[in-house]
């Protein structure tokens, strides 16, 4: 525990000071240079954000610090307590305080820092550990372990940004050589619009993996005891469990892109704008179902120990097929093949899950489970 509190505060302190230092480069890498008005906000949002870097990774460190300990409740509330406060905040200082994108941001950064005192507090009054200061001394062979069992998640995180970071550049490039899009004036339009249909996707994916990840204990239990019917079984249910949140958000994707639309406050945007969005969500989210059934598939077999097949399958959906096709597809389709990106990519790796996730029955059923 004392250790990554200090690797979290010293890493995120790191991270602060390369965002800061080199802002402008990564604004661009991630496609904000479309033109001078999106740079601007872009920096302005980036530079607030990249000050709350240091509370927001010690709040998400110690989430699970504070799960494993024995209190979930606890570690809930605190990422709610955050979150509401954000909420709260936003409109307070984007309209009655006039503050724009400065607003947002530093209302984001004043939850995470709630976030982050209610973890210090938490840790002062633990359950399970009290903590020393010889606790936050570094030991190397923690700090070993730690990166091991860690290496899976950071992979899939870091992999899935290098897609974004490729989506985002194509849809500048090709959006450029568009009719419409390529004028001054809309030239904003399909970065907006492709973030609107990814927050959507990542509130999908939010439940997906929040119901993968309340398997791992279960999981870690059976294994551990050699119940591998009951892990077969929970398996099972959880595939079919994500699927139904697959069809749902597929439902809603197809059928009411126009109210999805309104609730992120673009009704009132042009004809273009609307037009394009409704496209892009009934395009990008076609797949959405193979999409929740690959991430809980990645969950759940990290969580059984298979962290070589994790690591590759989310190494393959987001490097190899997110940003290959996002680079490809465009030459041939323009802005239309980054759209289409998405469903090619989880088609794919949908199709390479169901090998995985039936080789991993086989070994459940045989009682040998191997890495």
């Amino acid at each position: 525990m004392g250790n990554s509190v200090v690797l979290s505060i010293v890493l995120s302190l790191i991270l602060c000071a390369i965002y800061l230092i080199f802002s402008n480069r990564i604004i661009a890498m991630f496609g904000g240079t479309v033109n001078e008005e999106t740079f601007h906000h872009s920096k302005e949002y980036f530079f607030y954000i990249s000050l709350g870097i240091p509370f927001y990774m010690f709040g998400q460190a110690m989430n699970p610090v504070i799960r494993a300990d024995g209190s979930p409740k606890f570690a809930m509330a605190s990422t709610l307590a955050g979150a509401v406060i954000n909420i709260i905040l936003d409109p307070i200082f984007i309209f009655i305080c006039k503050w724009g994108m400065m607003g947002a941001a530093v209302a984001t950064v004043i939850g995470q820092i709630a976030t982050a005192l209610l973890s210090v507090w938490y840790l002062l009054h633990s359950k399970a550990i009290k903590l020393s200061k010889d606790d936050f001394f570094l030991n190397f062979d923690i700090i070993r372990r730690t990166l091991v069992l860690g290496i899976c998640s950071f992979l899939s995180q870091i992999s899935l940004v290098a897609a974004m970071a490729a989506i985002n550049n194509m849809i500048r490039k090709y959006g450029a050589l568009d009719e419409v899009f390529g004028q001054e004036q809309y030239a904003q339009i399909p970065m907006a619009v492709v973030g609107i249909v990814m927050k959507f996707f990542q509130i999908v994916i939010s439940i997906v993996v929040g119901m993968a990840a309340g398997c791992i204990p279960i999981v870690g239990f059976n294994m551990g005891a050699g119940l591998n019917n009951r892990v077969k079984n929970l398996f099972t249910k959880l595939l079919i469990a994500e699927t139904c949140v697959g069809v749902v958000a597929f439902v809603i994707v197809e059928l009411l892109p126009m109210q999805l639309i309104s609730i992120f406050g673009a009704a009132n945007e042009s004809i273009y704008y609307t037009e394009f969005a409704i496209k892009a969500f009934r395009i990008y989210l076609c797949m959405v179902i193979f999409a929740c059934i690959n991430k809980a598939a990645f969950i759940f077999l990290q969580a059984m120990g298979k962290a070589a097949a994790s690591t590759m399958l989310s190494m393959v959906r987001e490097i190899v097929f997110g940003v290959g096709f996002a680079l490809l597809l465009p030459v041939f389709f323009g802005l239309d093949g980054v759209l289409y990106s998405m469903p090619v990519s989880d088609i794919l790796t949908f199709i390479i899950s169901v090998i995985v996730i039936a080789l991993t029955y086989k070994q459940l059923n045989s009682g040998k489970v191997t890495a």
